[in-house]
């Protein structure tokens, strides 16, 4: 099966925005898959929803991931994916565990090219405060709670493509991801990126 899309999946302020964008610039065909969003804070990136318009979409079974995070709570809708797919774009999607990402890829684990973004944690400290998040500490809490869940839930050939976003520029992660996902798409979604770690 070729890729419908790209996951990424890292801690806070590993990247996900920024390669996000400059994949988008690059190459017009990925874009960024909006989340819903229902709570407060930050907008963008995000579809803002109403916690009841959330539970209509839950009980009419579109929401192929949510997540609590944060106070807030955020979803994936699965017509959103479909109707981008349908378009010709390629998804891009940001996810914050591997539970999630193992419900947005469901039984085809190669359906969507799985990219691990990482930073030091000092590096989330100071991306954080330099961007002026008002909960820092949260961020690295949330921090520590994905290398915890990367450690408990992944093997070494989980990840096609492994990006330390501290030592390569967003331009360069995001040529290895369109590389990436072209290689997968060419093999029709055989597995064979090697050892991410």
């Amino acid at each position: 099966m070729s890729p419908i899309g790209i996951v990424l999946y890292g801690p806070p302020a590993s990247g996900k925005d920024t390669v996000s964008g400059a994949l988008y610039r690059l190459d017009s065909r990925f874009v960024l898959l909006p989340k819903l969003k229902a709570g407060t804070g930050r907008a963008h990136g995000y579809e803002l929803v109403t916690p009841e318009r959330l539970a209509k979409l839950r009980g009419a079974g579109r929401l192929v991931v949510e997540t609590y995070r944060y106070g807030n709570t955020y979803a994936v809708d699965r017509q959103s994916v479909d109707e981008l797919t349908t378009a010709g774009v390629v998804p891009v999607a940001h996810m914050g565990n591997i539970a999630d990402l193992r419900r947005l890829v469901g039984r085809e684990p190669d359906s969507w090219l799985r990219v691990l973004l990482w930073v030091p944690r000092e590096v989330t400290e100071q991306r954080s405060r330099d961007r002026g998040d008002t909960d820092t500490g949260k961020r690295l809490a949330a921090w520590d709670e994905t290398l915890a869940d990367l450690e408990a839930n992944t093997d070494e050939g989980f990840f096609h493509l492994r990006l330390n976003t501290d030592r390569i520029s967003a331009n360069a992660a995001a040529r290895e991801i369109m590389t990436a996902y072209d290689r997968l798409r060419t093999a029709g979604g055989s597995h064979g990126e090697g050892n991410p770690q």
